[in-house]
């Protein structure tokens, strides 16, 4: 069975897409991110998306490009941060070397900016982050084999702190 050696999740800004760039360099793997297969497959952005035919729409794209990704990468794969939302693919994340890379709002803040770019965020985006967090945390811990916080790290250290909790070598 093909799987990816590393499947990143975690909040919007947590780091996944950099770290997981970082940890394929590393491990001379591929990387991955299903929201940039979704964007390639569309031929336009998330947001564009979300605006023109909803989020409905949208997680049925997303399921479909996370299905596909973790059927078809033996990599690093990451996640849109919304990607747990679906029950078959927490299923589908079952048993898998999935690392949750959490973070604070207020490190939020500092990295995105929480900005009006990212389509679930456009009013109060500091609440509607929290609110966020709040209906994920869970999901994102239910799919986890390891937790990394993400809080005052450089990607840097993020990417080691994933590659010792799941005990992978390092290229060094």
């Amino acid at each position: 069975m093909t799987a990816p050696l590393i499947v990143l999740v975690g909040p919007m800004g947590s780091g996944k897409s950099t770290v997981g760039a970082l940890l394929a360099e590393r491990l001379d793997v591929s990387y991955r991110d299903t929201d940039a297969d979704i964007v390639a497959a569309q031929g336009r952005e998330i947001a564009d998306i979300f605006i023109e035919e909803g989020e409905e729409h949208f997680r049925m794209l997303e399921k479909a490009a996370v299905a596909t990704a973790l059927a078809e990468h033996e990599g690093v794969l990451a996640l849109g941060g919304g990607a747990v939302l679906d029950a078959g693919t927490r299923e589908l994340l079952s048993g898998l070397p999935v690392a949750y890379l959490s973070m604070d709002v207020e490190e939020a803040v500092r990295r995105v900016g929480l900005n009006t770019a990212r389509p679930l965020l456009a009013v109060n985006p500091r609440r509607q982050w929290r609110e966020l967090m709040e209906a994920r945390r869970h999901l994102y811990t239910e799919v986890a084999r390891v937790v990394v916080a993400t809080d005052d790290r450089t990607p840097d250290e993020v990417a080691d702190a994933v590659l010792d909790a799941l005990e992978l070598k390092k290229d060094v």
